[in-house]
């Protein structure tokens, strides 16, 4: 999502007049930092990891939720680094284990059944680069060994050959999972475990970083008015105030989703509170209570309460777990049943913002089957 050349799907994008140069050092003093946005204290933390690490070939392991902006990193490092490669990304949760090992280590002819010449696997393509293992935490056991050596040795063999090939690589992996626990839970080897975490990154979420809702949601909305050929939506101050309220579970894909649609369907020139999702119109009290931690002079009422903090977790599981009721219903240790009669109880089945992701970019999936 950020590279020389930029992506306009990209999320965080800043349409930065600044050479490469002096983008490079903005870290500190600029809310923008290689096409990422921020004021965050703990985010201008990264930029400055980021800025030490890159020009190193150390391998770095990006940690944080769904949504939170994990490959924007990866391309930041990988553009400050100067290596003379390409940055080869791979998604590991999304290829099956038996396909996942040629596409990273290559094939040779008749390896096995369709293998009907060589092929060069991803490590290869990003020799003198950058690859970007994603969703590390979904790699098998099998694969996860086959990684180690190639992080101990710099070197791999590709399916069906017997001779290794020597490769300058620099990997960064990312997950949306506690990798300890799954090394304690005996998933994920704990020896590849410290071979990844050199240097760890741990992104946080959009509802962790402040001031940074508000500067996000204004930039969000400059850019999709832009790409949408309007004039500059405004955004009125109370629907501001739900903005800052609101929890972001999908974090900055749910943002960029959120606002191009918000754009494209906006009835003026100024975003009015009641255009906004119902379930962003309803959760303000659940934030009071968390930012503050203390009663409100006035009282709360606790039925309403906990009705709208039933409704944000609900929404929160189905959002993890694009849609799949029977991930949710683990996630939140329900019986399915139970949170298919919660979901119908409370009218969700509409309501629910359900998010997707593709190698390219951030999109919406409205037709994810919430039965599922």
């Amino acid at each position: 999502m950020l590279s020389s050349v930029v992506n306009s799907r990209d999320p965080l994008l800043a349409h930065s007049a600044l050479s490469a140069p002096q983008v490079e050092r903005a870290s500190s003093r600029s809310a923008t930092f290689v096409g990422m946005v921020s004021q965050c204290a703990e985010m201008q933390k990264i930029f400055s990891v980021v800025e030490k690490v890159a020009p190193t070939p150390t391998t770095v392991l990006i940690l944080g939720e769904s949504g939170t902006g994990k490959e924007l990193i990866a391309k930041a490092l990988h553009r400050l680094s100067g290596r003379s490669g390409r940055l080869v990304p791979v998604n590991c949760g999304a290829i099956p284990e038996d396909i996942l090992e040629s596409e990273l280590f290559g094939h040779e002819r008749g390896a096995f059944t369709g293998a009907i010449s060589n092929r060069v696997g991803r490590f290869q393509l990003a020799d003198g680069g950058t690859i970007f293992l994603d969703e590390i935490g979904e790699m098998s056991p099998k694969l996860q060994v086959k990684l180690l050596r190639v992080l101990q040795e710099r070197k791999i063999e590709p399916v069906g050959s017997v001779k290794s090939i020597d490769i300058d690589v620099r990997v960064i992996a990312a997950t949306n999972k506690d990798l300890r626990e799954e090394v304690k839970a005996g998933r994920f080897r704990e020896d590849l475990f410290y071979r990844l975490q050199v240097v760890p990154v741990e992104l946080p979420a959009l509802r962790k970083r402040g001031s940074d809702v508000e500067l996000l949601v204004q930039h969000f909305m400059r850019h999709s008015c832009d790409v949408l050929g309007k004039k500059t939506i405004t955004i009125a101050p109370e629907t501001l105030d739900r903005m800052r309220a609101y929890n972001w579970p999908g974090n900055i894909r749910e943002m960029e989703n959120l606002i191009e649609r918000l754009a494209l369907l906006a009835e003026g020139d100024v975003l009015q509170e009641h255009e906004l999702p119902e379930h962003m119109r309803e959760g303000q009290v659940c934030q009071i209570v968390e930012t503050h931690q203390e009663m409100p002079q006035d009282g709360l009422d606790f039925n309403a309460l906990v009705e709208d903090y039933e409704k944000r977790l609900i929404t929160m599981a189905l959002t993890r777990t694009n849609g799949n009721k029977k991930a949710a219903a683990q996630l939140l240790r329900l019986n399915r049943t139970t949170l298919v009669e919660k979901i119908k109880k409370k009218g969700l089945e509409k309501s629910i913002e359900v998010f997707s992701s593709d190698e390219n970019g951030f999109y919406e999936d409205s037709s994810t089957d919430l039965d599922a």
